[in-house]
């Protein structure tokens, strides 16, 4: 299974929940962001809170918040909340024993993709929702600079 744009958007909540700390946002205001069904937002927050990556509260002045420090919730901790099954698919079937490669292609696949599973897992452990604003935050510095 490839990764889907589960991800992209659980990471996208997260970094508006970080840049924001200081209040609760509402689904709504993060769809707008991602010009996105509130719906959609909803499910994706419900599966970071199950990871423990995110809380709401109900009511009036309601809304979600990160569960720990930003500079604590990698984009992995995002990813492995939401997707499931491996990265990357072997055959459908197995191949046929009786060709030279399909006896051996399934083994050496395996070996690679859980290689390069691997790989994408530590990267993507390097990088933390803090980071990603402080990025943000200086892109935008740099916009405002170039505007002036």
């Amino acid at each position: 299974m490839a990764v889907s744009s589960k991800s992209a958007v659980a990471i996208h909540a997260l970094t508006m929940l970080a840049r924001w700390d200081d209040k609760s946002l509402t689904s709504a205001e993060i769809a707008d962001s991602l010009r996105s069904n509130p719906v959609l937002v909803r499910r994706i927050l419900g599966s970071l809170r199950v990871a423990g990556l995110v809380w709401s509260t109900e009511g009036r002045n309601g809304g979600w918040s990160l569960a720990r420090p930003a500079g604590e919730i990698t984009l992995y901790d995002a990813y492995a909340a939401l997707e499931e099954g491996p990265l990357l698919s072997s055959h459908p079937h197995p191949p046929s024993a009786e060709c030279e490669v399909g006896r051996n292609m399934q083994r050496l696949l395996e070996v690679e993709f859980r290689d390069a599973e691997r790989a994408m897992a530590q990267r993507l452990g390097q990088t933390t929702i803090a980071d990603l604003v402080r990025q943000v935050l200086a892109s935008e510095r740099e916009r405002a600079r170039r505007a002036h």
